[in-house]
């Protein structure tokens, strides 16, 4: 497995399949920004959004065509089917719960702040997954947007300044240091407010 992101931002993604597994896929594609295709002879009511293109019958190898990802969420015959005519066209494909006929795996996701956290378990345990994403999510501080508008700043920085990469690290660890000690600073009672 080799983790990667996606940027889908204006890029066309195929989803065959019209049912409940499809319509929760929908809500992520469209979230990142997916121009999308579904695909399926009978489509839910949930698919029908403003921009998503439906074509309602059964997939053809040719809906691929220009795809640059697809997602599979449809009886395991028609998701091998999806798989076999992406393999020639280099296309990635989410076959969702069909691991073997997968290549492409969705992980467990938490976004918070401009953070996005990924855990997988290679399409075998998705439930395991969703449950290291709630613990990672609890985990989080409550305060990662300002960690990463301090990472963000410190990296132009350290990009203007020549900064070697092996410097950067405790760098960082000491501007969020800083920030901890703002809080606690600011936190702490005056003599005065203590009355």
């Amino acid at each position: 497995m080799y983790p990667v992101f996606l940027r889908l931002q204006g890029r066309r993604v195929l989803l065959v399949g019209g049912g409940k597994v499809a319509a929760g896929k929908l809500e992520g594609l469209l979230a990142a920004g997916a121009q999308v295709m579904v695909v399926a002879p009978e489509i839910r009511s949930e698919l029908e959004r403003p921009g998503v293109i439906l074509a309602r019958r059964a997939f053809e190898d040719a809906d691929l065509d220009g795809a640059w990802y697809a997602v599979a969420a449809a009886p395991p015959e028609v998701n091998r089917h999806v798989g076999a005519a992406a393999e020639p066209r280099r296309v990635f494909v989410n076959a969702v719960d069909d691991p073997l006929h997968a290549t492409a795996y969705l992980g467990g996701v938490v976004r918070r702040d401009g953070v996005t956290i990924s855990v997988s378990t290679e399409g075998r345990a998705p439930a395991l997954a969703g449950l290291l994403r709630e613990a990672l999510e609890a985990w989080l501080p409550g305060d990662l947007g300002e960690w990463m508008a301090a990472a963000d700043g410190a990296r132009r920085a350290w990009r203007e300044q020549g900064v070697p990469m092996e410097q950067r690290r405790p760098q960082l660890l000491e501007t969020l240091n800083r920030l901890y000690e703002k809080r606690d600073n600011s936190q702490r009672p005056t003599p005065n407010s203590q009355g």
